[in-house]
């Protein structure tokens, strides 16, 4: 078990500038505790009630506030949480789970920090300095992010020397990451958007990096001890460890030399620490000697994309599936709910509720039924390409075997293309899909655009359906409550159709052997994946399923209407049809009284050709 000492204490930042007797006297305060791994040290919001150093083990820092997990950073020993607490005790902004083994901290209570203000004043004031000048320290360099520091290298105290092409920079010492990911972040803070918030594509690059790790194996030029480590770092990538390490933009330069750096980084410490060796002793195991074997960015990023966008895919056409069954219920819930059909919203011919349900069920449907069938060239890999296309530092049997450990680790049904020349610089698959996204985007929009319009009233509107209430709708109306789950609906549609115009652009602007803009032709449709998503599963449970009808008004309006007349053509022909017509709307009485009127009918007639249900139903004797 871990000890606590005046010495350990003075490498830790909040108490490094206190005297050793000082740190002596806080010793026996601190108790330690042991957090099981994948256990919650603390929950985001919850009471801060304590202090914690980190002694043992790794700490993923989460904020779930976004509607997803988003790991922010990864803290290791060394590290002090909670600090704030010597100022006030408030709550947790995000949350702390352990990773990837259990965690021992020494914990300071809010007891403990009363009696150190109570009884040992003097400390409890150099503390509240210390605080103030760490909490400042990190404050400066937050407010530093558009110039590319990332929160990462703030959090973390300690340091490790490295070097590249460039020169030496210190790396934070817990960091996965290495100097190349550290210059990516200095660069790159345009988004503000990293690529743990798609961890579908990290496990996209562990997928990639072991298939090669193990046809490297295979083909004699990599070791068995460095394959086994290699294998193992992302077999632990794709359980969800590490991710927090992932910390470049999603929008970069390089075409996306940067996030396979971060891979390559991240793989290679931790499979150093499986070998019981320190992070960065890349004389024995190296990002790019040996994790980055037989590969280049060129191949690897764009393949890590459309194996990502492929798990991505499954969970939207499955939304996509319980949304257009959410309509369907609908549909067979008002099959029996009479109601005018309008065409250039003018009355047209009649029709059920039930039948615009399952018309608007099937809109969806098949707008998933239209991607999963452009998703061919998304199984098209250019993986064995390398820089572009040719092949370069590859044997010729390499591009198979990795196809083939990477069809049995995925699931998948993978391809490698014919003309990887062709396949490294043509990205039209990704426009082809983007645009998939946008027809999905459009159908959506149009049928809220229906909801909205059949919801609008409730007395001056059309009244037809009652959307469920989710929200007052105004802050000067009272009583007023707006269709707000179709209208953010619609503006996710709006978005998606602009991030399909900028794909085309980013495809189009690709030159000679390479695509240089692949960052945003990846974080445009993983974001309207993302948006598409969370917008069909909240119409779905926030709108469709509450949705009521105004089932009396709705038969009302067929009977008032003119165009219920259209059903007479076929016995009185378009003239009298239309006699009937202008004279029922200039007198404003009713198709029925008119045809009688005229004597065009019997009553026995006219009833039977304007029943309701054979209306419905054209061919109904």
């Amino acid at each position: 078990m871990a000890t606590i000492t005046a010495d350990y204490l003075g490498t830790v930042q909040l108490f490094d500038k206190l005297p050793c007797e000082m740190r002596e006297t806080l010793v026996p305060l601190f108790h330690l505790e042991t957090i099981s791994q994948g256990a919650f040290l603390f929950h985001q919001e919850q009471s801060n009630d304590a202090m914690y150093l980190i002694l043992e083990g790794e700490l993923d820092i989460i904020d779930f506030s976004l509607g997803w997990e988003k790991a922010v950073v990864t803290a290791g020993p060394g590290t002090i949480l909670g600090e704030s607490l010597l100022l006030h005790k408030g709550t947790h902004s995000l949350g702390g789970r352990a990773t990837c083994c259990d965690l021992v901290v020494a914990v300071l209570t809010v007891e403990d920090v009363k009696l150190i203000e109570n009884d040992h004043h003097n400390i409890y004031v150099a503390l509240l300095r210390s605080v103030g000048q760490l909490m400042a320290r990190r404050l400066a360099n937050a407010s530093r992010g558009d110039k590319g520091l990332s929160f990462a290298s703030v959090a973390l105290q300690d340091s490790r020397l490295e070097h590249d092409l460039l020169g030496e920079r210190y790396v934070p010492k817990n960091a996965l990451w290495g100097i190349q990911t550290l210059r990516a972040v200095e660069n790159f803070s345009i988004s503000n958007i990293r690529l743990d918030h798609f961890p579908e594509l990290i496990e996209a690059h562990a997928h990639i990096k072991r298939a090669c790790a193990l046809t490297n194996f295979e083909l004699e030029d990599l070791d068995e001890a460095r394959c086994n480590v290699i294998v193992e770092a992302c077999d632990e990538l794709l359980r969800g460890m590490w991710h927090g390490h992932f910390v470049v933009d999603m929008v970069q330069g390089g075409a996306g030399t940067s996030t396979n750096m971060n891979a390559n980084e991240v793989i290679a410490n931790r499979a150093l620490e499986l070998l019981g060796r320190s992070k960065a002793d890349y004389d024995f195991l190296h990002p790019n000697t040996h994790v980055n074997m037989s590969q280049s960015t060129n191949d690897v990023y764009p393949s890590a994309i459309k194996i990502a966008l492929l798990v991505s895919i499954e969970q939207l056409l499955e939304e996509v599936r319980l949304l257009a069954d959410s309509f369907y219920a609908k549909g067979e819930e008002f099959s029996h709910v009479l109601k005018m059909g309008r065409t250039q919203l003018q009355d047209a011919v009649p029709m059920s509720l039930g039948q615009e349900f399952n018309a608007w069920a099937t809109i969806i449907r098949e707008g998933g039924e239209r991607i999963d069938a452009t998703l061919q060239g998304i199984r098209e890999l250019n993986m064995g390409g390398t820089a572009i296309g040719t092949g370069i530092n590859t044997d010729p049997r390499y591009a198979p075997l990795v196809l083939k450990h990477l069809r049995e680790s995925t699931g998948m049904d993978l391809h490698i293309a014919e003309d990887l020349v062709e396949a490294t610089q043509d990205t039209s698959s990704f426009v082809e899909l983007a645009s998939m996204f946008k027809m999905l985007g459009v159908r959506l929009s149009k049928v809220c655009n229906d909801l909205r319009l059949l919801s609008s009233g409730p007395r001056c509107g059309l009244n037809e359906i009652n959307l469920p209430a989710v929200q007052p709708g105004s802050s000067i109306m009272p009583g007023k409550v707006n269709p707000v789950i179709p209208e953010v609906v619609n503006q996710v549609a709006f978005q998606v159709i602009g991030l399909d115009t900028s794909v085309a652009l980013c495809s189009e602007g690709g030159q000679l052997e390479l695509n240089v803009f692949e960052p945003l032709i990846a974080y445009n449709p993983f974001t309207s994946i993302r948006m598409l998503n969370n917008a069909m599963s909240t119409l779905r449970l926030r709108c469709i399923e509450g949705i009521t009808a105004n089932e009396e008004h709705c038969r009302q309006m067929v009977y008032n209407s003119i165009g219920i007349v259209t059903a007479l053509n076929p016995i009185l022909g378009y003239e009298k049809t239309s006699k009937v017509a202008k004279t029922a709307l200039r007198t404003n009485r009713p198709v029925r009284e008119v045809v009688l009127e005229f004597g065009f009918m019997t009553e026995e007639e006219v009833d039977k050709a304007l029943d309701p249900m054979r209306m419905l139903r054209p061919f109904l004797d």
